[in-house]
């Protein structure tokens, strides 16, 4: 196999065009961070005794190689992907005709136009498709992963199918992405501030502009707007509500008229610049008025949020912490949060910490620069209001640093 180490300078914005610096870029060194990632997918590839992996997910494609194209469409189509083998050129696969977009990146050795066997791309052709697709990791196997055994994150049964017939074993790459994301750099971090202050942005102006008259839809449009307009990318949910639909929790927003009064809570879940998630939760009452039901719901979710923050330090087992984490008071626990904390980077990662009788993730222990949030949501069963709060951190050297800045209600 012929491999072309395509080499160009960075993609130049034409003169006349005037453009505006995002946040904190002059202060990332990309090369640093484009490196460090790629290393980690590797190291974990070989700590997995594996050779190679192939990245369909687009959000792990852009954690490896730092190249985005049609994120959100490539995440419902399998027509853009990477293969990354730990000795041997990284190839990106991508979408028609769109070569020239991420030429510039040199950590990608080759770039070929994907292949798609999907029934949208190719009709009655796809399987015609899939053998080509097939005979192309069969070549890249004879090379790059002699094992015969691949990491695949993304995939359809066919393609499965069809690599077990050709005596190609598929294990999951999720593993290897989630371990490899788990511990941030430096230049991660700088990243993942930006994001946090678009985010945060896009919250003092909903607050600002919360006023009783408006939709759910168009208090939730100034997050959106916000993002797009300082150079983030999507928004992972649309999770607003107000009043007696903030109970039960996760209701996406509607047209429903938001009324004086009314609790109004909502989750980021952000996607800001250069990838990288934003995800906090705040809750506000119209007119800034709490009633004293509405107080106390806030003065809980404060109350947790702060206790499950105390205990965290780096070493930290995820059992001990399951073990002394806030409790939930009966009345509210049939409505509990789906986790207490999550990890967070490019979008909800490694690990998902859920209450205790929801089983989910014991082993493993909290590490210095691992990123986290932190959620509460307090609402009593067949109650009329709840409350949605949730901040994000680092995992320091002595215990959690505050990442969301964006104050909490002073109640």
């Amino acid at each position: 196999m012929k491999i072309n180490r395509k080499i160009s300078p960075d993609l130049k914005v034409k003169p006349n065009f005037i453009t505006k610096k995002r946040l904190k870029e002059d202060e990332i060194n990309f090369d640093k961070l484009r490196s460090y990632r790629l290393d980690r997918v590797k190291s974990e590839l070989k700590k997995n005794n594996l050779e190679a992996c192939i990245l369909f997910d687009p959000v792990n494609v852009r954690y490896a190689l730092d190249t985005v194209n049609m994120s959100v469409y490539n995440m419902h189509n399998l027509t853009r992907y990477c293969f990354i083998p730990v000795e041997g050129p990284v190839i990106l696969y991508e979408y028609f005709n769109c070569e020239v977009f991420s030429s510039h990146l040199n950590l990608i050795n080759e770039i070929r136009p994907a292949i798609t066997w999907d029934y949208f791309s190719n009709g009655d052709q796809a399987s015609v498709q899939l053998k080509k697709w097939i005979n192309e990791i069969e070549d890249l196997s004879k090379s790059f992963f002699k094992s015969k055994k691949v990491a695949i994150d993304v995939i359809n049964g066919p393609a499965v199918t069809a690599l077990n017939k050709a005596s190609i074993d598929v294990v999951d790459a999720k593993l290897i992405l989630e371990q490899a994301r788990v511990i941030k750099s430096a230049e991660e971090l700088k990243c993942m501030k930006a994001a946090v202050e678009v985010a945060e942005i896009g919250v003092a102006r909903m607050r600002n502009e919360l006023k009783a008259g408006m939709t759910e839809d168009e208090l939730w449009s100034i997050l959106h707007k916000t993002n797009i307009e300082h150079g983030g990318e999507w928004i992972e949910c649309r999770i607003l509500s107000s009043g007696e639909r903030t109970n039960p929790w996760m209701q996406e927003s509607s047209n429903k008229i938001i009324q004086s009064g009314e609790i109004v809570s909502f989750d980021t879940d952000m996607v800001g610049p250069y990838g990288y998630c934003a995800d906090i939760s705040r809750a506000f009452v119209v007119g800034n008025k709490f009633n004293d039901e509405q107080k106390k719901l806030y003065h809980m979710a404060v109350d947790q949020i702060n206790h499950n923050y105390r205990l965290i330090k780096p070493g930290m087992s995820f059992i001990e912490f399951t073990e002394k984490s806030w409790i939930l008071p009966d009345e509210y626990y049939g409505n509990r949060y789906s986790v207490m904390l999550h990890g967070i980077g490019m979008c909800d990662e490694w690990p998902a910490i859920r209450y205790p009788t929801d089983g989910g993730q014991r082993n493993g222990c909290f590490e210095k620069n691992m990123t986290i949030t932190l959620e509460s949501y307090i609402g009593k069963v067949g109650g009329k209001e709840g409350v949605k709060l949730e901040q994000q951190y680092l995992v320091g050297e002595n215990g959690l640093e505050l990442m969301s800045h964006h104050p909490l209600e002073d109640i």
